[in-house]
């Protein structure tokens, strides 16, 4: 059958670029054909179509290998089939356009199986090395490289021979040379292919070069053992780059987590075990955002999180200026106290929102541009984490800004400096107390913005992260910013290297014990702040 099919594509790929008037008519006359027939004769129907070389009979060819293509039993007509209740959607195999509703009486199964299955696969495969989508042969040339079909190698060589992109070029030489390993090629070209593998195979290519250092003799086997020992070498180094990404992403969390808290606990001195609660207040906030926007504006999707942002921040800032007023102002000098009001506060709020919202997890959608990953050589990056790396900083660019800038963030830095020397040059003290508890509860809620693209939305989401947020503003140092920054990307670094080997949770008490250790050495953690009263 393989043997059929090569010289088919040959001469598809030879006469691909004379279409003619009768394409469509030819194919869709070809698709329409394996509404007929028995399954014996499937296989010379699926060869008929290969040979037109049209690559627009890849959708219908896609869809006959899942089970997705019927035929209509008053017309013969095939269609591409959706799902639509009881009735199925009728999809044009070559526009692509709705063509109406059936019943499923009405329609029959173009019937397949494995044999043919993989047949379809060989024909998609040649065919969208056709495409006019540079992306779509890389793609193909790609599963090529997977599947390393040696059936498919006549095929790929015809197309290397006709494309004229770089990078579409060299995928496909990557697929080639994985083929030819496979097949009973000289020592010379199937070196050639270890040392094509070698220096742009990345890390798929391991499997292949181990398997043919392990089969191999002579020549051919050192190459392979020498591919493999720099394969590895470049594969180690790309995974403690990923590791370095995955600690920064858990550092860029953990910061927008304590951010807040060390403003508060920096100024004031407060520990406000309700903290969690304030990001939580702001994930709550997105999802009430983004639950009027699908029922109102699903237009407006994408800017959900826009929206959302000063919600949140007025939200938690609101939350947080009303518990400073109401309770903690009451309990100033009081740490045992304020740490258990604050809990009860905590407590309060997780069950309202049960209460409000349910206890189970709530849906927060990411828009367009926060899906997907991006790749960098061996670096794969997430777009949700990489955008909350960026928005990270800027929270913390502009949160700097403010502290040193403004006339709030200096009477802030005056009144954690030296409250008495403060109060008596006329700042009131109270106001910055409750305006900072506010300013740290709101950067709190729009972090919980950030967190609710990657963590579960439920009442229990800021219990998550306060243990975290402590651990990074004690080992940072209290109230100073940059060490709060290189705390949260020091801890989310070395958490992430611990991981591997001690897993998750024994990693987290290590790190803890590591703090502890370090406290006792260092008390005020790695920046201290300078000023009289904290000298003291």
């Amino acid at each position: 059958m393989h043997r059929l099919i090569r010289p088919l594509t040959l001469l598809l790929l030879l006469f691909a670029v004379l279409p003619t008037a009768s394409a469509q008519t030819e194919l869709g006359g070809l698709i329409d054909a394996l509404s007929t027939g028995k399954l014996k004769q499937r296989s010379g129907q699926i060869e008929a179509i290969a040979a037109t070389g049209d690559a627009r009979a890849v959708p219908a060819l896609q869809a006959l290998r899942e089970g997705d293509l019927y035929f209509r039993k008053s017309d013969k007509k095939v269609f591409i089939t959706q799902k639509d209740g009881k009735d199925f959607r009728l999809i044009d195999p070559l526009s692509g356009e709705l063509a109406g509703t059936e019943t499923k009486k009405a329609l029959s199964k173009v019937k397949t199986n494995n044999r043919l299955r993989r047949q379809i696969d060989d024909v998609i495969g040649a065919l969208t090395l056709l495409s006019e989508d540079p992306q779509t042969r890389i793609a193909a040339a790609a599963t090529i490289f997977k599947t390393a079909d040696p059936a498919s190698l006549e095929t790929l060589e015809a197309a290397i021979a006709q494309e004229s992109d770089a990078e579409v070029l060299a995928a496909m030489q990557r697929a080639r040379a994985a083929i030819v390993l496979k097949t009973d090629a000289p020592d010379s070209d199937k070196i050639e292919a270890i040392e094509r593998l070698s220096s742009d195979g990345g890390r798929e290519a391991l499997p292949l070069l181990t398997a043919m250092a392990a089969r191999s003799e002579g020549a051919v086997a050192a190459a392979a053992q020498q591919a493999v020992a720099k394969a590895e070498r470049t594969a180690a180094l790309w995974d403690t780059g990923q590791t370095i990404w995955y600690g920064i992403s858990l550092g860029s969390v953990l910061l927008l987590a304590a951010i807040g808290l060390a403003v508060t606990f920096g100024v004031m001195g407060v520990i406000n075990m309700a903290h969690g609660e304030m990001v939580m207040l702001g994930a709550y906030t997105t999802f009430v955002v983004q639950e009027l926007i699908r029922a109102n504006m699903p237009g407006l999707f994408d800017y959900s999180l826009a929206i959302a942002l000063p919600l949140a921040f007025l939200v938690s800032g609101a939350c947080g200026f009303a518990l400073e007023r109401g309770v903690i102002r009451f309990l100033y000098g009081r740490p045992l106290e304020t740490l258990l009001a604050t809990w009860g506060v905590s407590l309060i709020l997780q069950q309202a929102i049960r209460t409000i919202f349910g206890p189970t997890n709530q849906e927060v959608g990411n828009p367009t541009w926060m899906s997907g990953a991006y790749e960098l050589g061996g670096l794969t990056f997430t777009a949700n984490r990489l955008w909350i790396v960026v928005f990270a900083m800027i929270v913390f660019s502009a949160l700097f800004v403010v502290l040193k800038k403004t006339a709030f963030g200096l009477q802030m830095r005056a009144v954690t400096q030296n409250r008495k020397m403060a109060s008596s040059m006329g700042i009131r003290t109270p106001w910055v107390d409750a305006l900072t508890f506010a300013l740290g509860s709101g950067i709190a809620g729009i972090a919980g913005v950030a967190l609710s693209q990657i963590a579960n939305v439920s009442p229990n989401l800021g219990q998550n992260y306060i243990i975290d947020s402590f651990m990074v503003v004690v080992f940072g140092g209290v109230g100073n910013l940059w060490g709060t920054l290189i705390g949260a990307m020091s801890l989310g670094i070395a958490n992430k290297f611990l991981e591997p080997y001690a897993g998750a949770v024994l990693a987290k008490i290590l790190i803890l014990i590591l703090i502890i250790l370090f406290i006792q050495k260092r008390p005020k953690g790695l920046f201290a702040l300078k000023g009289r009263a904290v000298e003291a």
